[in-house]
Protein backbone atom coordinates (compact mmCIF):
# COMPACT_ATOMS: atom_id res chain seq x y z
CA UNK A 1 0.00 0.00 0.00
CA UNK A 2 1.32 3.43 -0.92
CA UNK A 3 0.21 6.51 0.92
CA UNK A 4 0.29 10.06 -0.40
CA UNK A 5 -0.49 13.31 1.40
CA UNK A 6 -2.00 16.00 -0.83
CA UNK A 7 -2.44 19.18 1.19
CA UNK A 8 -4.77 17.97 3.96
CA UNK A 9 -6.38 15.13 1.99
CA UNK A 10 -4.86 11.68 2.57
CA UNK A 11 -5.05 9.36 -0.45
CA UNK A 12 -4.28 5.64 -0.30
CA UNK A 13 -3.60 3.43 -3.30
CA UNK A 14 -4.42 -0.26 -2.79
CA UNK A 15 -3.64 -3.30 -4.89
CA UNK A 16 -6.75 -5.47 -4.72
CA UNK A 17 -6.67 -9.08 -5.87
CA UNK A 18 -10.23 -10.31 -6.32
CA UNK A 19 -9.40 -13.69 -7.83
CA UNK A 20 -9.45 -16.62 -5.39
CA UNK A 21 -6.45 -18.85 -6.04
CA UNK A 22 -6.36 -22.47 -4.86
CA UNK A 23 -3.43 -24.78 -5.53
CA UNK A 24 -2.15 -28.14 -4.34
CA UNK A 25 1.26 -28.60 -2.74
CA UNK A 26 3.18 -31.66 -1.58
CA UNK A 27 4.58 -31.99 1.94
CA UNK A 28 8.34 -32.65 1.68
CA UNK A 29 11.05 -33.60 4.18
CA UNK A 30 13.32 -30.70 5.17
CA UNK A 31 15.97 -31.97 7.58
CA UNK A 32 14.16 -33.28 10.68
CA UNK A 33 11.04 -31.27 9.76
CA UNK A 34 8.54 -31.20 6.96
CA UNK A 35 7.46 -28.29 4.82
CA UNK A 36 5.71 -27.10 1.71
CA UNK A 37 6.61 -24.60 -0.99
CA UNK A 38 4.05 -21.84 -1.19
CA UNK A 39 3.47 -20.57 -4.74
CA UNK A 40 4.28 -16.89 -5.26
CA UNK A 41 0.70 -15.89 -6.29
CA UNK A 42 -0.60 -17.13 -2.92
CA UNK A 43 2.15 -15.25 -1.04
CA UNK A 44 1.27 -12.07 -2.92
CA UNK A 45 -2.48 -12.50 -2.40
CA UNK A 46 -1.99 -12.97 1.35
CA UNK A 47 0.51 -10.10 1.62
CA UNK A 48 3.10 -12.31 3.35
CA UNK A 49 6.80 -11.51 3.63
CA UNK A 50 9.62 -12.15 6.05
CA UNK A 51 8.45 -13.73 9.30
CA UNK A 52 4.98 -15.31 9.49
CA UNK A 53 2.77 -16.65 12.27
CA UNK A 54 1.56 -20.29 12.16
CA UNK A 55 -1.63 -21.37 13.91
CA UNK A 56 -3.84 -24.47 13.87
CA UNK A 57 -7.59 -23.78 13.70
CA UNK A 58 -9.71 -26.94 13.71
CA UNK A 59 -8.20 -29.04 10.89
CA UNK A 60 -6.45 -26.13 9.15
CA UNK A 61 -2.99 -24.65 9.26
CA UNK A 62 -3.32 -20.87 9.12
CA UNK A 63 -0.33 -18.79 7.99
CA UNK A 64 -0.62 -15.06 8.67
CA UNK A 65 1.51 -11.94 8.92
CA UNK A 66 3.22 -11.34 12.24
CA UNK A 67 1.46 -8.52 13.99
CA UNK A 68 3.56 -6.40 16.27
CA UNK A 69 1.74 -6.26 19.63
CA UNK A 70 2.63 -2.64 20.37
CA UNK A 71 2.64 -1.30 16.80
CA UNK A 72 -0.12 1.28 17.35
CA UNK A 73 0.38 2.14 21.01
CA UNK A 74 1.79 5.62 20.33
CA UNK A 75 -1.28 6.50 18.27
CA UNK A 76 -3.64 5.10 20.94
CA UNK A 77 -1.87 7.03 23.72
CA UNK A 78 -2.05 10.23 21.66
CA UNK A 79 -5.80 9.78 21.21
CA UNK A 80 -6.20 9.10 24.94
CA UNK A 81 -4.40 12.34 25.75
CA UNK A 82 -6.62 14.28 23.34
CA UNK A 83 -9.75 12.89 25.01
CA UNK A 84 -8.35 13.38 28.53
CA UNK A 85 -8.45 9.62 29.22
CA UNK A 86 -4.81 9.47 30.34
CA UNK A 87 -5.49 10.17 34.02
CA UNK A 88 -4.54 7.88 36.91
CA UNK A 89 -7.41 5.60 37.89
CA UNK A 90 -6.30 4.95 41.47
CA UNK A 91 -6.57 8.51 42.69
CA UNK A 92 -3.88 10.52 44.39
CA UNK A 93 -0.35 9.15 44.54
CA UNK A 94 0.65 8.29 48.09
CA UNK A 95 3.27 10.55 49.61
CA UNK A 96 6.73 9.11 50.08
CA UNK A 97 7.66 7.76 53.50
CA UNK A 98 10.79 8.71 55.45
CA UNK A 99 12.44 5.48 54.23
CA UNK A 100 11.62 6.42 50.62
CA UNK A 101 13.25 9.80 51.14
CA UNK A 102 16.31 8.77 53.18
CA UNK A 103 16.80 4.97 53.12
CA UNK A 104 16.43 4.25 49.43
CA UNK A 105 19.56 4.40 47.31
CA UNK A 106 19.84 4.09 43.55
CA UNK A 107 22.86 2.18 42.29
Amino acid sequence: MREFVLDIIRVRAYNVITEVITMKARIVKIGNSQGIRIPKPLILQAGLKGEVQLEVQDDRLVISRVRRPRAKWALAFGLMAQRGDDKLLDGEVLTASQWDEEGWQWR
